[in-house]
């Protein structure tokens, strides 16, 4: 039996981080947030100057950083933040669909709710850095609906693997890591 690759996506605040952070507790996954790694880069790097303009790491540079992470996990292994393009959609499961039985996980909620869900970090002292600017906010939301999305709906349908939608807007984030759990299990 493959091991499990769970692919957590949605937009910013739909608690990826949150579930993601909650299944390796409680089922002893690997965790690749991709975030933490670029957010970890000096920030006089190449790529710690494109994030804090709110825009998305190039691919490649991507792809080795993702594969570098995955390779040192083992078992089971969930994925925050990656993959965001069409293209890396496409590689994730090119490379990796005969290794893992993949899963991915869209969490879906209203920009609304990701808007309250961001604020919310901000008013807690959490979250990123750049949460606190509404200029790169809106672009990371545009990116999420521009670039984002069109992988997301490729997902849906791609061969081999398993794809969930889920509602997670509820207040209560006992009942959306009970929906993340149901689907991670299937």
């Amino acid at each position: 039996m493959k091991p499990k690759m769970i692919l957590l996506m949605g937009g910013q605040g739909v608690g990826k981080g949150t579930h993601a952070r909650r299944l390796v507790a409680r089922d002893g996954y690997g965790y690749v947030e991709t975030g933490a790694i670029l957010r970890a880069l000096p920030p006089e790097s190449k790529l710690a100057k494109i994030i804090a303009r709110g825009e998305l790491v190039p691919d490649a540079d991507l792809f080795d950083i993702v594969a570098g992470a995955i390779a040192q996990t083992s078992g089971d292994v969930i994925l925050d933040g990656f993959p965001r393009t069409l293209a890396q959609a496409q590689w994730i499961i090119q490379n990796y669909s005969d290794k893992f039985d993949i899963r991915v996980i869209y969490l879906n909620v209203p920009e609304s709710v990701m808007l309250a869900r961001i604020e919310n970090r901000i008013r807690e002292g959490g979250g990123r850095a750049d949460d606190a600017d509404a200029a790169i906010v809106r672009r990371r939301l545009d990116g999420f609906w521009r670039i984002t999305m069109p992988a997301i709906e490729w997902l849906r349908t791609a061969a081999g693997i398993k794809f969930f939608d889920l509602d997670v807007s509820n207040d209560d984030v006992n009942v959306n890591f009970a929906r993340v759990s149901s689907a991670v299990a299937d």
